[in-house]
């Protein structure tokens, strides 16, 4: 199975101890028949949301690799009783034979590497505001052939208002079944740091 990881350290975190959680990922997946695809540094980013404990963000790294169904289980144990993890988030991509799709489709808007968004249409400046595929009540997400991502803001953040609630598909215009991945995107979002609860913030890249 591929698999992605979302890893964050703590703020206080050196370039030594984040290599050191680096480290771990790469020997843990080894060791469950697996292959690391991508690593990609997000560096030092602004919770959209301080944690409970006040901690207004982290160092993320973010990993794209195929493994076992045994290797997460482990790896959870061995992130949890490291000094410098803060938290992490598993998402499962697909099957080993979705591989080169699975890689050739990642983007984020907070990566320098693969800096970009699913929403940007080549030879276009700007994709066409999702909110007025509302207005004439189709799904902006069929018509452009792209889905809800929790690490790409511009798929759906138009969708959170200014009090962090979900709009509902009778307003927004989106099909049932791309409203249901929207929310699954937003929850993992959240879960992670990128989007908040309460507002319709999301993370920032610190300069």
């Amino acid at each position: 199975m591929i698999y992605e990881l979302a890893l964050v350290a703590k703020p206080d975190a050196t370039e030594e101890n984040v290599a050191t959680l680096k480290g771990i990922v790469h020997e843990v997946v080894k060791a469950h028949d697996g292959e690391v695809f991508i690593e990609d540094e997000w560096g030092k980013m602004n919770f959209a949301q301080p944690t409970t404990e006040g901690v207004p963000g982290g160092h993320f790294v973010y990993f794209i690799f195929k493994a076992n169904n045994k290797n997460n289980v482990e790896l959870i144990r061995r992130l949890k009783i490291n000094d410098h993890h803060l938290r992490h988030m598993f998402v499962a991509l697909g099957e080993d034979s979705e591989r080169e799709d699975v890689v050739k489709k990642y983007k984020t808007p907070f990566s320098k590497t693969y800096k970009g968004s699913v929403t940007e249409k080549e030879g276009d400046e700007e994709a066409e505001n999702p909110k007025k595929f509302a207005r004439r009540k189709s799904c902006y997400f069929k018509a452009n052939s792209v889905k809800a991502d929790w690490k790409d803001p511009a798929t759906f953040t138009w969708l959170i208002n200014e009090f962090g609630k979900i709009s509902p598909a009778r307003i927004t215009g989106v099909s049932r079944k791309h409203q249901r991945f929207a929310t699954t995107a937003i929850k993992r979002a959240r879960q992670i740091g990128v989007a908040s609860y309460v507002s319709n913030r999301t993370a920032e890249v610190r300069a």
